[in-house]
């Protein structure tokens, strides 16, 4: 499964493309940050972002997107233009008729370094890791891009509904749950994930360590 993450930022907008066998081994295809000057206005800002994430889409041919979800914070104006960017990404993925699913920050972290409260550079130096790529990825916003799609690809939760606010999720054990009508990509995507949930497939990291007791 392909597999396009984004961290969304207004200044630099991670962009991040893995895929993941069948076995929840996850492979880089591409990594880029999405930058916008802030002596723009900000609708040419967004429209750079847009442009970017569409290149990015058209190019590469994701199955599914992975957006990390905006918290509040004390500085109100950081955090609406980073929903103005979440907003771009998830329009995006609606043109393109892709399944989107959205993960909290924490959710991220614990996916690849297996602490909620993890720093950027445990973030990265999982990545790196993971994907097994020579050097640190950076800037930190292309890090974390491909660590959202790595959580999505273990987790494959958090995914949204294809039409009048449906939701789809898939447990551990492989059972689809639905609300709403879905796409038809969106059943293949759900029916992919139960089978290979229902193999017994696991991250591998935890594959290891049953390994080595």
């Amino acid at each position: 499964m392909r597999i396009i993450g984004i961290d969304p930022g207004l200044t630099r907008c991670g962009i991040g493309i893995i895929d993941m066998d069948s076995t929840r081994q996850a492979h880089l295809v591409h990594v880029e940050v999405a930058r916008s000057a802030q002596n723009m206005a900000a609708h040419f800002r967004l429209d750079r972002i847009r442009r970017q994430i569409t290149a990015a889409i058209e190019r590469f041919e994701p199955e599914v997107m992975s957006v990390e979800r905006v918290f509040a914070q004390d500085n109100v104006q950081s955090v609406t233009s980073t929903m103005w960017v979440m907003g771009i990404a998830m329009s995006e993925a609606a043109a393109h008729k892709l399944p989107l699913a959205i993960h909290t920050p924490s959710e991220v972290k614990a996916a690849v370094t297996g602490s909620g409260i993890a720093g950027k550079a445990q973030v990265q130096a999982m990545v790196q890791r993971i994907l097994k790529m020579d050097k640190v990825v950076r800037p930190a916003d292309a890090a974390d891009a491909l660590a959202i799609a790595i959580c999505h690809g273990w987790r494959g939760d958090g995914l949204q509904g294809a039409s009048r606010d449906g939701t789809v999720n898939v447990s551990l054990s492989g059972k689809i749950s639905a609300r709403g009508e879905l796409t038809n990509a969106q059943k293949l995507w759900a029916q992919a994930q139960a089978a290979t949930r229902r193999t017994g497939a696991v991250d591998p990291r935890r594959r290891k360590q049953k390994a080595s007791k």
